[in-house]
């Protein structure tokens, strides 16, 4: 062992942001020009769904199916009342949000309002009349502009990747193309991260999910609170098991050697299980999630940076190789709290480090102690 050298240990001090907006959770769907067009056909009898393969649709009764098949087509169509197959307006509600949930790049629509007739004192119908934000010329318009953006963005991902690939890869593009900014216009929405580059937690869930999509990867968006807040995020499917995914808790920020705010991609939130995200968030919805246990495409599991057992060894050769490459930057999680404190006070209190980065003087780190994370940058 070489002996050890005084080195500047520095905490940084880590900035998560997401602040959720009061407005209505507007989640939405394939729009023709990029994804392979999808059509509802009516028949006198039943609207053919295109949901079938969506994980919310999956989750409904037979009667809740059919409105969200009716409220989509309307939305789709841009129609400005429907009659739907249902008399109860709770069943209509769970149906708008379950479409909320399962699709998300409906940029001009923001709610509903809803009609009861009666016949004495029985309800004899309902009607369904969504509240566009602009005219049909207009949304055309605006799809074209996003189209475009969405065809350079998907250009650095193939369809043949695996779908951890196509995960990791859209969870980066947002964090590190589009900022958090609870001023942005249109942040319930995805013109607000295709064409503003700036948004809050709603629009990059719509963003994630929208982009997952296309990229055949099912996808649906998570509402409810994260510490205490109101919050969006996303379950992904991916390899045949569910995980979370919280693009927006990825865009994180921390001070730096400088005391100056400098951006990150927090890898934290990629993959995360049911009792990792539970830790924060709090799911309100009103479909059924999944139990997410499987581990394999979380991202320190699948990059090789998660620890069940003591190893400083392996675990500093991931920190030497960091030290020599080019990030300079790089997160370790462990399985148990008492592997992650051994990690601590080995590499940071003892200053271990010093072993297996040669010259190094500072070092600069964030303990994560929830999530057992223990990040360094050099």
């Amino acid at each position: 062992m070489k002996p050890l050298k005084k080195i500047r240990a520095v905490v940084l001090l880590l900035l998560v942001v997401c602040v959720f907006s009061g407005c209505d959770l507007t989640v939405w769907k394939n729009t023709p020009d990029i994804a392979k067009k999808k059509e509802i056909e009516r028949s006198d009898l039943k609207i053919e769904s295109i949901s079938q393969e969506e994980y919310v649709y999956q989750t409904l009764d037979e009667e809740t199916k059919v409105v969200y098949d009716e409220v989509l087509n309307a939305i789709l169509e841009h129609k400005k009342t429907i009659a739907v197959s249902t008399n109860d307006k709770e069943i209509l509600d769970i149906a708008y949000n379950a479409v909320n949930a399962d699709y998300g790049e409906l940029f001009w629509i923001s709610g509903y309002m809803y009609t009861q007739h009666y016949r004495g004192d029985n309800i004899t119908g309902i009607d369904f009349s969504p509240s566009y934000t602009m005219k049909k010329e207009e949304r055309q318009k605006t799809q074209k502009k996003i189209d475009e953006r969405v065809k350079e963005i998907l250009k650095g991902i193939s369809p043949s990747d695996s779908d951890y690939n196509k995960v990791k890869y859209i969870f980066e593009v947002l964090v590190k193309q589009v900022d958090y900014n609870p001023g942005a216009k249109n942040n319930q929405n995805i013109i607000s991260v295709f064409l503003n580059r700036e948004t809050v937690c709603q629009g990059y869930a719509c963003a994630t999910q929208y982009l997952l999509d296309l990229l055949g990867v099912q996808s649906a968006i998570v509402t409810g609170k994260a510490d205490g807040e109101a919050h969006a995020w996303n379950l992904v499917k991916m390899d045949g098991e569910y995980y979370y995914v919280d693009t927006t808790w990825g865009n994180s920020r921390y001070f730096n050697r400088n005391s100056a705010e400098e951006k990150y991609v927090n890898y934290n939130y990629l993959g995360m299980n049911s009792e990792e995200i539970s830790i924060s968030h709090q799911a309100e919805t009103v479909f059924e999630l999944p139990e997410c246990i499987a581990s394999r495409d979380n991202y320190y599991v699948h990059e090789g940076l998660y620890f069940d057992k003591w190893d400083p060894d392996a675990i500093g050769k991931i920190y030497r190789q960091a030290w020599q490459g080019k990030e300079k930057k790089v997160a370790v999680k462990f399985s148990t709290q008492e592997l992650y404190e051994m990690a601590v006070d080995f590499f940071i209190r003892e200053e271990q480090i010093a072993n297996y980065c040669d010259g190094i003087t500072t070092m600069y780190y964030i303990e994560d102690r929830e999530q057992k994370i223990l990040s360094i940058s050099f």
